[in-house]
C-alpha cells in the first residue's frame, strides 16, 4: 500500500475531521519530502539547519525546531481533537513506517490519567484507535510511570512485538530533579540493568509525542527529555506562543496553525458570545455590586439556556444535556465567599449545587471535589455552578460548560484565551444550527467593549458575538420549557402539558383558563381515575390496529362497529387489575369499556387528521446517476505557486534546487481531478467515466484559457485538485437522477399518532391577536387560546404564520404545525437529504392542505430556478400526490399542496381564495 493510500485510510477509519486530515498529511509530506527527518544519525546542528531549510518552502512558519532533534509542531483549537490526532500520527507511522516506539508527554496529572484512558480502554468511547484493523487485532502495549520500571526488555524490539506507546507526566518529573537529582526514569532498573531512560535512548525509532506542548519550552525535565534524542518529536497544542516580557512569543516550529476563528467557523466549537446588560454603565456601581449583579446575571443565562436545552433534546429525541456554570475567582478566600453568596441566590434555589474546587481542600472534601467535578458532565449529578481559582486548565475535557463568570482580574486578551478555552467543546459533538444550543456566554459587563475590541483586531483568536441581555428583577429568566402532547392525549387524560419551573406551571396554567377557547373545551372532557387507564390502553390499541390499513385504512373506519368490537377485545385483554382491586371493578365489566373506548375512539378521530405513513422503496436495482451539463468555473481562479524545494549540502553549503515539490504528477491534465473525485463513494469510476471525464475537461479548458503553458495547469492541478474536484462534486450533486420507474410506493399505515411537540416560552401565554413589538422576536413566544388546533400551544416562526393561524382558527376543520418525523419527507440539498417539515397541515372538509409560507421572493424565484424552496416543494408534491392515490382508494380526502408568498396573507383571506391561487403543481 502506498504512503499516500495509508494517509487516506487511516483518515477514514479514525472519521478524522478536515484540519485533523490535513495535519497527516502535513507530517506525510513532511517525512517524505525530507528523509532526513527518518535518520536517527543524521542530528548535527548543520543537519538540522539543512532539514529547517528543505522544509521552509511549504512551512513558511517553520523557521526553527527549537530542540536538538526535528521537532514539529501542529497548532490545532481547543475541542477540534488533539488526542485523535495523536492515535492518527501512531498509526499512520507504524504503517508507513513501522515505528514500534512512542513517548507521549503529559503536562499534568489531568491529562497524564485522561491519555492513559484513552490510549489503554479498547471498550471506551473516546479509544483513539478504534477503527485501526491492525491494533484491533493485537492493541499497542500501554507503559506508564508507574509501570515502566517492569517493562523495556530488548525482548520488545522483536519483530513480532506490539507497539509500544509510553505516557508519562512531565510536571511528575520537573518534581523529581529538583535540587540537581537525577530523575527516576534515569535511574538503574534491576530488571533492565541499566535505566529506563537508557533504554528508550537507544531505540532507533522512538518518537516524542508532546500535547499542550506551549508547557515544555522550560525546565529541568524537559532538558533531561532532550537528552533522550529521539527520531522526531510531535508538539501539539492550541495555544503556539510563549509568554515573554513583551508579550506573546510565537514557536519556530509551526507546521499546521488551524486557529480558534477557523474552528468556530468550521462548527467544530461552540461559538463563543460576551453578554452584558442594555445601558449599562459600569461606572454607577461599586465593585462588590458589580459583582453580584455579574453573578445574577450569569444565573439568568444559565438558567435559559438548561431551557433552550431541555426544548432542543425533546424535539430531537437527542440526549438531555446539563449545563453548568464556570465561575472564575480571585483566591481561594474569594472562592468560598462566592460559595456562599451563590448558595443563598433565590431563596437558596442553589443550595447544594455549588462546588468550590481549589488547593484549599484535603483530605476527605478533596476526594468529594474530585468526585463531583468529574461527574460534572452527568444529567443526574445536582452540581450547576463549579468556582475555581487556578485548578482548571488544560484536560478538562468537558462539553456542558455553557456560562462563565469571570470574577478574577485579567486584561481582555487573557479573559478571551483563558476562560473560553475549557467551554468550547460541543455536547452533540457537532454544531446543531440551534444558537442557543451552539453559544458559549461569557459574563463580562465590565469587560464587555474592552472585549469586543480585542476580540476584533487582526490577531485575535476568535470574533466574539454580542449578547446583550434585557434588564430584569431579582426572580431572573422568564423562559420556560413546555412539552406539548395532541389533544388527544390531554383530553383522555393519558398525559398533560408539562412546563418546567413555577414559570411554566404558570403558562400551562394560563393556557387551560383563557375563556371559550379550545382548552375550556379540553378541561370538560377529559376522562379520571379508571377510565383514563381505560383510555390509556385503547390508544395503545388504536396504535396496534392502526398498522392494519386493510382492517382500518382511515381513522374514520374506528368508529365502525367490527373495529369497536375488535378494540375493546384487545382492551380487556390487556387491562390488568391493579393491586388491591376487587374482581368487579370497572375494567372487568365489558359494557363499561365498550363505552370507554367508544368515547376514546371519537374524541380521537375529532382531535387527529389522517397522516399516512408512506416510503418509497426501489423495484430492482436503482437505476441513478448523474446527468451531463455545464460546468460552473466562475470561481476557479488559482494560480500557479512555485513549490520548489531548497536542497543544502551537508559538507559543502551549497544550495541546489530541484523541481516540484510532493506533487504526483499525471500525464494527463484531467486525471488530477479525476483522481480526487473518484474517491467520493456516490461516484463510481466504471458507470460515470465519460462525465467525469468530461467535466474535468471543462476544468482543465479554463484554466488553460488563462495559463501559458500546460507547466502551469499542471502545476494549479497537482495542488488545488482536490478543492477543484469537491467543487465540481457539489455541482455534479444538482444533476443527479433515480429512473422515477424503478420505485414502489407502499403505504403501511392509513393514519399516525399525532407527535408531541416541545417549546421555549418566553413570558405568559399569548392569544393569536397579540404579536410583539419588534416582530422578529415572535418566535420567543408561544401561542394558545384555539378553537380548531390539535394541540393546545403552539409557537411561530414568523408573523405571517401568526396570521395565517388566524385564518386557519376561522375555516379550518383542524390544523397544527408539524414536528420533525410526522412526515419524513427529504429532499436533495447538495450533497445531503435533510428533513423537509411544512409550517402547516390543515383539515378541511373536502380536502387535507399541506402549506408553506415563504418570502414572496424565494416563492418568485422557485418558480424560474432551482432553489432550496423549489427543493422541498417538489418533493412535498409528490408525498401529496402518493397520499392523495391512496385516499382514493380508501374513500378519504385528497391532499394538496400551498406555497404561499408572506405578501397575500393577510387576516381577511380566505382559504379558498389561497387554494384557488397557489397550489403549487410540480
Amino acid at each position: 500500500m502506498s504512503k499516500e493510500k495509508i494517509v487516506r485510510t487511516v483518515a477514514g477509519r479514525l472519521s478524522l475531521r478536515e484540519p485533523q486530515t490535513v495535519s497527516l498529511e502535513r507530517l506525510h509530506f513532511a517525512l517524505e519530502s525530507v528523509p532526513a527527518l527518518r535518520d536517527s544519525k543524521a542530528r548535527s546542528v548543520e543537519e538540522l539547519k539543512a532539514m529547517q531549510e528543505a522544509l521552509k518552502a511549504e512551512f513558511p512558519k517553520l523557521t526553527d525546531f527549537e530542540r536538538d532533534f526535528p521537532s514539529l509542531c501542529f497548532a490545532l483549537a481547543t475541542g477540534v481533537g488533539k488526542t485523535r490526532l495523536m492515535g492518527a500520527f501512531i498509526s499512520y507511522l507504524h504503517a508507513a513506517y513501522g515505528y514500534k516506539h512512542f513517548f507521549v508527554l503529559a503536562p499534568n496529572l489531568t491529562i497524564y490519567d485522561k491519555l492513559i484512558r484513552d490510549f489503554s480502554d479498547t471498550t471506551g468511547p473516546k479509544y483513539v484507535f478504534k477503527g485501526i484493523a491492525d491494533f484491533a487485532v493485537e492493541a499497542p502495549e500501554v507503559i506508564t510511570g508507574e509501570t515502566y520500571d517492569q517493562k523495556g526488555d530488548l525482548v520488545s524490539q522483536a519483530i513480532d512485538a506490539p507497539v509500544q506507546i509510553n505516557i508519562f507526566n512531565i510536571s511528575k518529573i520537573n518534581s523529581e530533579v529538583r535540587g540537581g537529582k537525577a530523575p527516576k526514569i534515569k535511574r538503574l532498573s534491576e530488571y533492565l540493568g541499566q535505566s529506563y531512560f537508557e533504554y528508550l535512548a537507544g531505540l532507533p525509532d522512538l518518537v516524542l509525542i508532546m500535547d499542550e506542548s506551549h508547557r515544555y519550552r522550560a525546565g529541568a525535565g524537559i532538558r533531561a527529555l532532550n537528552e533522550l534524542k529521539p527520531l522526531l518529536g510531535l508538539e501539539l497544542t492550541a495555544t503556539p506562543f510563549t509568554e515573554g516580557t513583551k508579550g506573546p512569543v510565537p514557536f519556530k516550529n509551526v507546521v499546521m496553525d488551524y486557529t480558534l476563528a477557523r474552528a468556530i467557523e468550521d462548527g467544530f466549537v461552540k461559538e463563543p458570545a460576551v453578554v452584558t446588560q442594555q445601558n449599562f454603565n459600569p461606572a454607577d456601581h461599586s465593585a462588590e455590586q458589580l459583582e453580584r449583579i455579574k453573578l445574577m446575571d450569569g444565573i439568568r443565562v444559565h438558567e435559559e439556556t438548561k431551557v433552550h436545552l431541555l426544548t432542543y433534546s425533546e424535539q430531537t429525541g437527542q440526549k438531555p444535556v446539563k449545563p453548568f456554570m464556570l465561575v472564575i475567582a480571585r483566591d481561594t478566600t474569594h472562592a468560598a465567599a462566592l460559595l456562599g453568596t451563590i448558595e443563598g441566590l433565590f431563596d437558596g434555589q442553589y443550595k447544594g449545587k455549588v462546588i468550590q474546587v481549589d488547593s484549599s481542600k484535603s483530605g476527605a472534601e478533596e476526594e468529594e471535589m474530585i468526585r463531583r467535578l468529574l461527574l460534572v458532565e452527568s444529567y443526574t449529578e445536582p452540581t450547576e455552578v463549579v468556582i475555581h481559582v487556578n485548578m482548571l486548565k488544560e484536560g478538562w475535557d468537558v462539553t456542558n460548560l455553557y456560562t462563565i463568570v469571570p470574577l478574577r482580574a485579567a486584561n481582555a486578551r487573557t479573559l478571551i484565551e483563558q476562560s473560553i478555552g475549557r467551554g468550547l467543546r460541543l455536547p452533540y459533538g457537532r454544531k446543531t444550527g440551534v444558537e442557543v444550543v451552539d453559544r458559549l456566554n461569557i459574563i463580562a459587563h465590565d469587560r464587555f467593549k474592552e472585549v469586543i475590541d480585542e476580540a476584533g483586531k487582526g490577531d485575535s483568536p476568535i470574533r466574539l458575538k454580542e449578547l446583550k441581555l434585557e434588564p430584569t428583577d431579582s426572580n431572573g429568566s422568564r423562559f420556560t420549557s413546555i412539552s406539548v402532547p395532541s389533544n388527544t392525549s390531554v383530553m383522555l387524560g393519558i398525559s398533560g402539558v408539562k412546563g418546567s419551573g413555577a414559570d411554566g406551571a404558570a403558562v400551562v396554567s394560563a393556557g387551560y383558563g383563557q375563556g371559550t377557547g379550545g382548552s375550556a373545551h379540553l378541561t370538560s372532557v377529559v376522562f379520571t381515575g379508571e377510565e383514563r387507564r381505560i383510555a390509556l390502553v385503547t390508544m395503545d390499541a388504536v396504535a396496534e390496529l392502526g398498522k392494519d390499513r386493510i382492517l382500518v385504512p382511515t381513522s374514520t373506519a374506528l368508529g365502525t362497529a367490527s373495529v369497536q368490537e375488535k378494540l375493546t377485545q384487545l382492551v380487556m385483554e390487556r387491562l390488568v387489575p391493579q393491586q388491591g382491586e376487587l374482581l368487579d371493578t370497572m375494567a372487568s365489566n365489558a359494557e363499561a369499556v365498550a363505552e370507554v373506548v367508544k368515547k376514546s375512539v371519537e374524541v380521537f378521530i375529532d382531535q387527529t387528521i389522517d397522516i399516512p405513513r408512506i416510503t418509497v422503496v426501489p423495484i430492482g436495482p436503482v437505476k441513478g446517476g448523474y446527468s451531463s451539463f455545464t460546468l460552473d468555473v466562475s470561481r476557479m481562479n488559482y494560480q500557479a505557486t512555485d513549490q520548489q524545494l531548497l536542497s543544502q549540502g551537508l559538507q559543502s553549503g551549497r544550495q541546489l534546487t530541484y523541481g516540484e515539490a510532493a506533487v504526483i504528477e499525471e500525464s494527463r491534465l484531467e486525471d488530477y481531478i479525476v483522481r480526487e473525485l473518484i474517491n467520493y463513494d456516490d461516484v463510481s469510476y466504471d458507470d460515470h467515466a465519460d462525465l467525469i471525464y468530461e467535466l474535468a475537461g471543462q476544468a482543465v479548458a479554463h484554466f488553460r484559457s488563462n495559463q501559458p503553458d500546460d507547466a502551469a495547469v499542471h502545476n494549479i492541478l497537482g495542488n488545488h485538485g482536490r478543492v477543484i474536484a469537491e467543487n465540481i462534486h457539489l455541482q455534479m450533486a444538482k444533476h443527479y437522477e433515480e429512473d422515477p420507474t424503478g420505485s414502489e410506493v407502499i403505504v403501511s399505515q392509513g393514519f399516525m399518532p399525532l407527535k408531541p411537540c416541545a417549546f421555549t416560552a418566553k413570558d405568559d401565554l399569548k392569544p393569536l391577536h397579540w404579536t410583539p413589538d419588534d416582530k422578529r422576536t415572535i418566535g420567543q413566544y408561544v401561542y394558545g387560546g384555539f378553537q380548531r388546533c390539535a394541540f393546545a400551544f403552539q409557537k411561530f416562526h414568523s408573523d405571517t404564520e401568526r396570521i395565517l393561524a388566524t385564518v386557519l382558527e376561522r375555516e379550518a376543520r383542524r390544523w397544527f404545525r408539524p414536528v420533525s418525523g410526522q412526515f419524513n419527507i427529504y429532499y436533495r440539498s447538495g450533497v445531503n437529504q435533510p428533513e423537509y417539515i411544512p409550517d402547516f397541515v390543515v383539515a378541511l372538509d373536502d380536502i387535507t392542505l399541506m402549506i408553506e409560507t415563504k418570502k414572496a421572493k424565494e416563492v418568485a424565484e422557485a418558480q424560474e430556478s432551482e432553489t432550496e424552496v423549489k427543493a422541498k416543494a417538489d418533493q412535498a408534491v409528490i408525498w401529496c400526490k402518493n397520499a392523495s392515490d391512496y385516499a382514493a382508494n380508501v374513500g378519504g380526502k385528497p391532499w394538496a399542496y400551498l406555497l404561499i408568498p408572506h405578501d397575500a396573507v393577510a387576516p381577511n383571506m380566505t382559504l379558498t381564495s389561497l387554494r384557488s391561487r397557489f397550489t403549487y403543481i410540480r
